[in-house]
């Protein structure tokens, strides 16, 4: 069960979540109501032949006449990517379809936002002339001239990322995978390698063997404080945990209050020079865990090559 797990992530998709979790607050857990407790915004960073970028002038009193990316807050019963195709539409005009996930940004769980790269598909450039509430008009930009008054420079780094990943991909095109979650969670693939690169992965023990699956509070600390601590708390002092990044996400959304939440699939590396042996991974407190010695060679390889290249989806915290 392990491996087919494993592979499935590997190749951007995603893994039903098991009813019992293996670390997170006590119960009962709080279920994520999207518009409630926590807000999900999704961005879309669109490019044509010319490698400009599509952006849109805000009709917002607060920000009027600024420009943006187009963006905004996702409603209940909608998935991520139709969240993000309407939010195109409504303050572009344009249609698209999304190519990959770019990033995640998040500001603990009640705030999270997803950047995609997306191609345009049909529909008509907004003008002045359709001018509404969602937006005055959009437009190409190549980011030079004119000097558009941005509404923020938050934007700015993720035009920078959409360019370089269209020219050099980092990771494989990845979409969230529609599988319903009631919280905020991670699975988390923890990765320990040795001095001949063998791979070992850290799984929960209870059941079938499988990747651990931590559950967040509906309050801070931020995503990868949470994520961090519930590490921690499994190994001895002194032993280095980097997160590396996300394989994906999974989430549907179809059932306001019952698949409102994300289950985020990120991998974390243990260990390091002068942390701990390099021939064996780290001894952990609980007995519910164990390490897996990963033999089947072109998963192990799958594997060591994404770490090789850093080949996840950044988590900006």
């Amino acid at each position: 069960m392990a491996e087919e797990e494993l592979d499935l992530l590997l190749s951007g998709r995603g893994w039903p979540i098991p009813e019992e979790y293996d670390a997170g607050p006590p119960p009962p857990l709080q279920p994520v109501r999207l518009r409630r407790n926590t807000c999900y915004v999704v961005m879309a960073v669109l490019l044509n032949e010319k490698k400009e970028v599509l952006v849109m002038q805000e009709a917002k009193l607060e920000c009027h006449g600024t420009w943006y990316l187009p963006a905004g807050r996702m409603e209940p019963g909608e998935t991520i990517v139709e969240a993000m195709q309407r939010e195109v539409k409504e303050e572009t005009g344009l249609q698209c379809q999304p190519l990959t996930l770019l990033a995640v940004e998040e500001r603990g769980t009640s705030w999270l936002r997803f950047i995609f790269l997306a191609r345009p598909t049909g529909g008509t450039l907004k003008t002045l002339q359709d001018a509404d509430e969602e937006s005055l008009q959009a437009r190409w930009w190549d980011r030079k001239s004119p000097t558009l008054p941005l509404r923020a420079r938050d934007i700015v780094p993720f035009m920078d990322l959409a360019l370089q990943y269209q020219a050099n991909p980092c990771h494989p095109p990845t979409l969230p995978a529609e599988l319903p979650c009631a919280v905020i969670c991670q699975r988390l693939l923890a990765l320990f390698t040795d001095s001949s690169s063998a791979l070992w992965v850290l799984l929960g023990a209870a059941r079938s063997p499988h990747l651990p699956v931590v559950v967040n509070g509906m309050s801070p600390p931020a995503l990868g404080g949470g994520l961090l601590v519930a590490i921690y708390q499994l190994l001895h002092p002194g032993v280095m945990v980097e997160i590396r990044g996300l394989l994906g996400l999974q989430h549907l959304g179809k059932e306001p209050g019952q698949s409102d939440g994300i289950c985020f699939n990120v991998v974390v590396t243990i260990g390091g020079t002068g942390q701990c042996s390099k021939e064996k991974p780290p001894e952990l407190k609980s007995k519910a865990f164990r390490w897996w010695k990963v033999e089947d060679e072109d998963l192990k390889s799958r594997v060591l090559q994404r770490l090789s290249t850093s080949s996840f989806i950044p988590l900006h915290s």
